[in-house]
């Protein structure tokens, strides 16, 4: 009698942005929803199924990656003001769209991440270059308290535009609730992933201005599907701009 068989570590494709209908599997939101006047759009944008790549390949770096299909495109204005008379009462300057839930008759659909080690984003960042370093991608698990979201900061290598892979482990995500840190953090339940998104946070850094993102898919890898091992190198931060407390 055979043994059970090993979980897989094949690379596990979450989400896709190339079509209209991946488009619509996701919902954005903004502070301008409760009075604040920063906007927030997720479409398709059809012009990079049209990239011409280069035949210089002098200037062109080894690592240059070229995406040829219709992606995903999340822009607006992030502004920090409120309207007249909500000043105090509400917090500004953020936006993100985040994928809906998936039910069936069974419950809410989920992913079972347990068996991968990074998140892994196909992304560019555009836009105005403050707006940058202000993006986060967050996860929801399949728990009680539907306020909770675990959270990392993108860290950009590039400000060209250009597309690049960033590589997330998943014991580097925080937990945070209502956008503030938990103070007893716990063990990510990944065996139960319920919502990805992405948001940017001008509110807590003080940045306003234009932004924008391009999103061709996310997925979960282990280490031998990097590619690119400059690309697990950022600034230690531990997840977030907070100091992470002990995991319980």
């Amino acid at each position: 009698m055979e043994g059970a068989d090993e979980p897989s570590r094949a690379p596990k494709l979450l989400f896709t942005f190339n079509s209209h209908e991946d488009i619509q599997q996701f919902a954005t939101g903004c502070d301008y929803d409760v009075g604040g006047f920063s906007t927030a759009h997720f479409e398709l944008d059809e012009s990079t199924a049209n990239t011409q790549t280069t035949s210089d390949t002098k200037s062109a770096s080894p690592l240059d990656i070229t995406v040829n299909r219709p992606t995903g495109r999340f822009w607006g204005e992030m502004k920090l003001n409120v309207r007249p008379g909500l000043e105090g009462r509400i917090r500004a300057g953020y936006a993100g769209f985040r994928s809906k839930p998936r039910s069936t008759l069974f419950g809410d659909m989920t992913d079972d991440v347990s068996n991968h080690e990074y998140l892994a984003l196909r992304v560019r960042a555009l836009g105005h270059p403050r707006t940058r370093n202000s993006y986060f991608i967050n996860l929801q698990t399949d728990g009680p308290i539907t306020t909770d979201l675990w959270q990392h900061r993108l860290f950009f290598r590039r400000d060209d535009g250009g597309w690049e892979d960033i590589f997330i482990p998943f014991k580097d995500f925080v937990l945070t609730n209502a956008g503030e840190l938990v103070p007893h953090q716990i063990k990510m339940y990944r065996e139960r992933i319920r919502t990805v998104g992405i948001s940017l946070l001008g509110g807590n850094s003080g940045v306003e201005g234009p932004y924008e993102l391009g999103i061709d898919h996310i997925s979960a890898v282990n280490a031998e599907d990097v590619t690119d091992a400059s690309a697990l190198e950022k600034v230690p931060t531990e997840g977030t701009q907070w100091e992470r407390p002990p995991v319980l």
